[in-house]
């Protein structure tokens, strides 16, 4: 018996059924003659910059084929090998947001508008631009809000503004929350709906709504939202609605989040909600967005999902168990390579393929099963197998899997250990001969470890042997 590794089932106190998603196992579709897909383990972080920055990651973007990130206070670019260098102070410590035109690098921090050109940092203080919350460029405009106005700047002078052309956005009195350019179109993220404006070039505010384009979902935060597969993501909701996650498709919101993602976000305090980070990553045909949630990251795969024709997420951590945030954030493509912050110091690091380990500390991982339902007979697991590819390991050590299992969903067995395999062992197998035995009616399995392996997992397979009625 086949028993599918992509989701796991387990029960919680309120007699609910609740889904499990592969805990640092990136899912990969893929047709190998074992299954249509298997898991991988995701990426590890090696260190790139190392140098004391006096604060953690606010955001990052690569502008004219140089790295830029703000951490702590400070705006710094970091070079192609590595070396950082600072450029100049911003205020906050909150999350950043970033935009360029053809000459100049704007950045939103701190509720200030700060403009990077030709290697010189400065603010823009003009008293008309009020709070920054956050900003955009279109049409040669940087365009910011206020939380109450949709504000423009000069077009032939940046760092002025005049109070004759301010905009708003009025389907709905409720806040600005964020602002996004897609296909040229700006954006404007209110709590509760979203409008749309185009340049139509006014002698006032140069932009005009989109009659027949507003909807009637809105953002949670300034940075629940990111640009993803030609369109936009976000996390937000309608009135009287709890928070969900939706892409923008064809002129409306589709909801990509599972009842799992629901629950979970609910979990959260509106003050929580409000400083997710929403960002998009695609490689190897991967199309993933991440949810950096204050503990936890969980990632969302659209192109896995068109292929499996279910909704595919996993999780990620940085955690010995499993249990916390995952330190890489603010992903940036510049110099061939992933550049990353950390959430947990100044670190700038880089994500990497030959390693899966988070700056050299082994991160666990966890594939948890479906119930194993015998048609509310009795039955005994003969063997069970983790199907995959062994003998990756970075270090002398022979990386151990743990097996567990469940009759309930919420009580777990005392482990069994089983040798992963070592270093060049591509045959090894991992199989637990005798080591569950009996069931009553229904069992759900847990795998795990925390290695710095590069083991991927296709299948688990189980020898069932039914007993019948009487055997109960």
């Amino acid at each position: 018996m086949q028993i599918p590794i992509i989701n796991g089932i387990y029960t919680d106190n309120t007699a609910d059924y609740r889904t499990s998603y592969p805990l640092n196992l990136v899912p990969v579709p893929k047709q190998n003659g074992i299954a249509n897909g298997y898991l991988k383990k995701a990426d590890g972080i090696a260190l790139f910059c190392g140098q004391e920055k006096g604060g953690t990651d606010r955001g990052g973007i690569n502008w004219d084929g140089v790295c830029y990130r703000v951490i702590g206070t400070t705006l710094w670019q970091v070079s192609d090998r590595g070396v950082c260098t600072s450029i100049g102070a911003v205020s906050g410590n909150e999350q950043c947001s970033f935009t360029y035109s053809f000459d100049r690098l704007g950045i939103a921090s701190g509720g200030k508008l700060y403009y990077l050109q030709g290697g010189t940092l400065t603010q823009v203080t003009n008293a008309n631009l009020g709070n920054v919350v956050d900003v955009e460029w279109v049409d040669g405009y940087f365009v910011t809000t206020d939380g109450e106005f949709i504000i423009q700047t000069e077009l032939n002078d940046p760092t002025q503004v005049s109070p004759t052309k301010y905009g708003s956005s009025e389907a709905d009195p409720d806040p600005v929350i964020g602002l996004m350019k897609v296909r040229n179109e700006l954006v404007v993220l209110n709590r509760y709906t979203i409008e749309v404006f185009d340049n139509t070039g006014g002698a006032g505010f140069a932009f005009s709504r989109i009659d027949g384009a507003m909807m009637t979902k809105g953002l949670v935060g300034t940075h629940a939202k990111c640009s993803f597969v030609d369109s936009f993501a976000l996390v937000g909701s309608g009135k009287n609605e709890p928070c969900s996650v939706y892409l923008g498709a064809n002129g409306g919101l589709t909801k990509i989040a599972t009842r799992e993602i629901e629950l979970i976000i609910s979990g959260y305090t509106d003050e929580q909600l409000s400083k997710i980070v929403l960002e998009a990553k695609e490689q190897d045909m991967h199309q993933h967005l991440y949810l950096h949630l204050t503990d936890r990251t969980l990632v969302f795969d659209f192109m896995a999902t068109q292929v499996m024709q279910q909704p595919i997420w996993f999780e990620l951590s940085s955690s010995s168990n499993g249990k916390g945030a995952y330190r890489a954030i603010n992903h940036v493509w510049c110099y061939n390579k992933w550049v990353v912050g950390d959430r947990f110091n100044s670190n700038i690091g880089v994500l990497s393929n030959k390693v899966s380990s988070h700056y050299g500390e082994p991160a666990a991982w966890e594939i948890n099963t479906t119930f194993l339902y015998n048609g509310g007979q009795s039955g005994q697991i003969k063997s069970i197998e983790l199907v995959g590819l062994t003998g990756r390991t970075n270090t002398i050590a022979d990386p151990q899997v743990f097996l567990s299992w469940t009759k309930d969903g919420m009580t777990w067995s005392n482990e069994r250990l089983h040798r992963q395999g070592m270093r060049g062992q591509y045959s090894k197998r991992i199989i637990w001969l005798r080591a569950i035995g009996m069931f009553r009616q229904m069992i759900g399995l847990r795998f795990r470890g925390c290695d710095d392996s590069l083991a991927s997992f296709t299948a688990i397979e189980a020898d069932v042997e039914a007993f019948g009625n009487g055997g109960q």
